[in-house]
């Protein structure tokens, strides 16, 4: 028997004798037959660039930071649901559930939108909130949540130039 604590951006996961699931824990007497391990909470930023098309049809590649963390919360149900994914026999990359996720949701919203709908004058305020509200439940699932987003147009603005000259030059003839 020993004594196990985990500092303030962690929590011990429990096992084996006497625990009938997992048992989480920022403190614990681990009785012979249980294990113990050590798991990290903090958030995570994800960076990547997600290709997409908007409802005109043009090409748009969106740059995103999103901050994505265990869930904690009082009964520590979400954080049970992450605890198993980080440790489940056929562990899943959160990564690439994270991205996968955020790039779905983002590729769905902007398939409905115009470009002016998604990147008004540099500020997709609301297309990040709605990207976010479309993708938190999928993660709610495994015990995750987003905790920051920041969207922002990488490229398009020079195939939207291209399009406004070429309309232009359909106008003058």
């Amino acid at each position: 028997m020993y004594r196990e604590a985990a500092s303030a951006s962690e929590y011990l996961m429990i096992t084996g004798f006497g625990i009938h699931d997992v048992r989480l824990s920022k403190e614990a007497w681990i009785l012979p037959g249980q294990s113990c391990t050590v798991f990290e909470v903090s958030p995570i930023s994800y960076t990547f660039q997600v290709q997409a098309m908007s409802a005109e049809e043009l090409p748009i590649i969106l740059s995103t930071v999103f901050t994505v963390g265990p869930r904690i919360d009082e009964e520590l149900i979400s954080l049970q649901r992450y605890a198993k994914l980080v440790f489940s026999p056929d562990h899943r990359d959160i990564k690439e559930l994270v991205q996968g996720t955020i790039e779905g949701a983002t590729r769905f919203l902007a398939a409905s939108k115009s470009m002016a709908e998604i990147d008004i004058d540099g500020h997709s305020e609301k297309f990040k909130q709605e990207v976010s509200e479309k993708a938190q439940p999928r993660l709610n699932q495994f015990g995750l949540l987003i905790y920051n987003a920041k969207i922002d147009v990488a490229e398009a603005e020079a195939e939207t130039k291209a399009d406004e000259a070429a309309e232009t030059k359909i106008k003058q003839v």
